[in-house]
């Protein structure tokens, strides 16, 4: 049995291997490779794009999404060992998780981290303990990694380019009113990098950084593909040569949990939208970003309305990298 909790756990031929199912699921869309089966996925956090790609997923592959409102339509979950449970949670994972693998045969989770202490989030806790106790496979909808996304942009970065190894990708963060998860700057580093490109960072500050766990992943992997990874706060040299951009804002991690410190960092980055004026220094980049995204804050009208645009082809591709990898996971389980 294999779960999908983030694509560094996947070796690169497998990852391709999805990759290009989706390709002909996208192509022909219908089949039966969840026919008589149950997906249950489990939002902690809302969504627009993820719960409507996994439900008509589930359907076109012929199975049943039960979808859980788990903030509010659950009982409160206690995921810690050796927890004494007088407090608000009512039920144990351990008893959640079988019982749930009971009835499904996939539960899927997306729960985003509590902003409180990123020693004890950077675990990623909760799926975490969903797939230890689970006896089905689990897939990761997003927590502290976005895997899903970041098949869908690689789905929409090889339409565009062909083979991606050798080609330079900028993740540049972008302005934002307020600090967000990591989860899909993790997940785009660690993503390009197994596929062999050169993958550079521009951020505002070296505080930006993202987690080592994340950043030691894409070195490791650059080297691996005799590729390069580099940081820069150098906007011109980050831009100049690069032949996909993907924008992304995250927060500070040094001021996780106690935001009000990051803002003098933040303001560094008010000029780091994504406008005209950059994508020109660029070898005829794409760009791209896993949405929602607001427009005039993280990338300019004049951008996100030009065909260097991926956003829509790469939210189209969650539905066919989702059916691909639900469906290489059922047929590991069921073997």
């Amino acid at each position: 049995m294999r779960h999908f909790l983030s694509t560094e756990d996947w070796s690169r031929n497998e990852l391709q291997s999805i990759l290009d199912r989706a390709r002909e699921l996208r192509s022909s869309p219908m089949g039966n490779a969840l026919k008589g089966k149950s997906v249950a996925l489990m939002f902690f956090n809302p969504s627009l794009r993820t719960r409507s790609s996994f439900q008509i997923g589930v359907q076109q592959l012929g199975g049943i999404a039960i979808v859980l409102d788990a903030q509010g339509q659950t009982w409160p979950v206690e995921f810690e060992e050796g927890a004494i449970m007088d407090g608000g949670p009512e039920e144990h994972i351990k008893e959640a998780a079988r019982v749930l693998s009971r009835y499904a045969d996939l539960i899927a989770i997306r729960c985003f981290p509590k902003f409180q202490d990123w020693e004890t989030e950077r675990d990623d806790p909760l799926i975490t303990a969903y797939a230890k106790h689970a006896t089905v496979p689990v897939i990761n909808m997003e927590t502290i990694v976005h895997p899903c996304q970041e098949l869908a942009m690689m789905l929409a970065l090889q339409d565009r380019h062909g083979d991606v190894a050798g080609k330079d990708f900028l993740l540049t963060w972008v302005p934002h009113p307020k600090p967000l998860n990591t989860a899909v700057a993790n997940s785009a580093v660690l993503m390009a990098s197994k596929m062999g490109m050169n993958v550079r960072m521009l951020i505002p500050d070296d505080v930006y950084q993202l987690d080592e766990r994340y950043m030691d992943a894409a070195e490791r992997f650059c080297g691996e593909n005799n590729a390069r990874f580099s940081v820069t706060t150098d906007i011109e040299e980050a831009y100049t040569g690069a032949h996909a951009v993907y924008a992304k804002s995250w927060g500070a991690l040094p001021f996780y949990g106690a935001w009000e410190g990051e803002a003098p960092y933040r303001a560094k980055g008010a000029g780091f939208m994504i406008d005209d004026a950059k994508m020109a220094l660029t070898d005829a980049a794409t760009v791209s970003h896993c949405l929602p995204m607001r427009r005039n804050v993280k990338i300019a009208d004049s951008v996100v309305d030009s065909p260097a645009f991926l956003g829509i082809e790469e939210a189209e591709n969650r539905l066919h990298v989702q059916k691909a990898m639900m469906e290489r996971l059922v047929q590991g389980s069921d073997g």
